[in-house]
């Protein structure tokens, strides 16, 4: 008689990998990870936001700028029904952003699209780039 052992054999790389996503920063389950998720990305000329958050109406958004911290605030509500599984997050969310380049409060744009909140904050004169001559 031959008794396999093979399944166990990668036992223990299992285990530290399932403590190592609860414990981690970012593992664990979906609750956990930051609602909205956002892409932020830059140029030369502004600071752009892009954040996912299908399902959520305009009226139920508030996104200001406070010195240097975007912030998006929202509610996202729950669909009337009997539910056999919820993944997508519902309910009040927040989400602070840290600026770290100095932006134009006056020209910020946002904008809603399918699903997808868009903002745009030029920067300041001061914050872009400039070339200093070495004498």
């Amino acid at each position: 008689m031959v008794i396999d052992f093979s399944p166990f054999y990668d036992f223990h790389k299992n285990i530290d990998k399932l403590l190592s996503d609860v414990w981690s920063p970012a593992g664990g389950s979906r609750g956990q990870t930051s609602y909205p998720l956002v892409n932020i990305s830059e140029d030369d000329s502004a600071i752009y936001v892009q954040c996912e958050m299908p399902g959520v109406a305009r009226e139920d958004l508030e996104v200001t700028i406070v010195e240097s911290s975007l912030s998006i605030k929202g509610e996202r509500k729950p669909a009337q029904g009997k539910y056999y599984r919820q993944e997508r997050p519902t309910g009040v969310f927040q989400r602070l952003i840290a600026i770290n380049t100095p932006v134009d409060p006056d020209r910020i744009k946002a904008s809603l699209t399918d699903g997808v909140l868009s903002i745009t904050m030029p920067k300041t004169a001061l914050s872009k780039a400039r070339k200093i001559a070495i004498d």
